[in-house]
């Protein structure tokens, strides 16, 4: 009888070590899994915190652009021409470099200087930008005319960076006419200001 009792005895002990073995890895388990899915969870975090702050960067440098440029920027991006999105810098073809007469839209010979500089900054920096070129003009004339006369300032300066190895895919063409002034209109200086090329550079 002794005997038998010390058996079950035995028996209830081992039985509780197995309870007890099994509970320790069943605890165990649960601790690797929920330490799993933890570091997963971070990861998420630390991507979406990474994601925020590009958002948070572009928004940025998007604000401290001119509306002409994130005009360029915008319109780059909804049509898909870019990768990032991002602005490079502009460059700005005055009437003392451009040399345009009033309603006129050929390219002087100070104009092809200044755009063959243009080109060779393209070509050290990165050749596969994407350039807006915008065509302004005075408030001489009609709106339509001024808006006329402003595309074919930008073509002609289109047409030129394309002879010269800029492709044609990643050049596009915009006329302001004269929405945009750079200086008031009632004085000659202001004009020749006015009478003008801006090439904004995205990437």
């Amino acid at each position: 009888m002794i005997q038998r009792g010390s058996k079950l005895l035995i028996v209830g002990a081992m039985a509780l070590g197995v309870v007890s073995l099994g509970g320790c890895a069943t605890k165990k388990f649960v601790n690797e899994q929920v330490g799993q899915v933890s570091t997963r969870v971070d990861s998420v975090d630390s991507k979406v915190g990474d994601v925020s702050a590009h958002v948070a960067d572009h928004d940025t440098k998007l604000a401290s652009l001119d509306q002409t440029s994130r005009d360029a920027l915008q319109r780059a991006e909804a049509a898909g021409k870019l990768a990032e999105g991002k602005f490079l810098y502009q460059e700005v073809l005055t009437d003392d470099s451009m040399k345009f007469g009033p309603s006129k839209a050929q390219l002087s010979r100070e104009a092809q200087a200044r755009l063959d500089t243009f080109v060779e900054k393209l070509k050290t920096d990165n050749r596969n930008v994407y350039v807006e070129v915008q065509g302004h003009t005075d408030a001489t004339g009609s709106k339509e005319a001024n808006y006329r006369l402003g595309e074919e300032r930008a073509e002609a300066v289109r047409r030129y960076l394309n002879e010269h190895g800029v492709a044609l895919n990643r050049i596009s063409t915009i006329s302001y006419g004269a929405d945009v002034p750079a200086a008031p209109n009632n004085k000659r200086s202001g004009r020749e200001a006015n009478r003008r090329v801006v090439l904004i550079v995205l990437a």
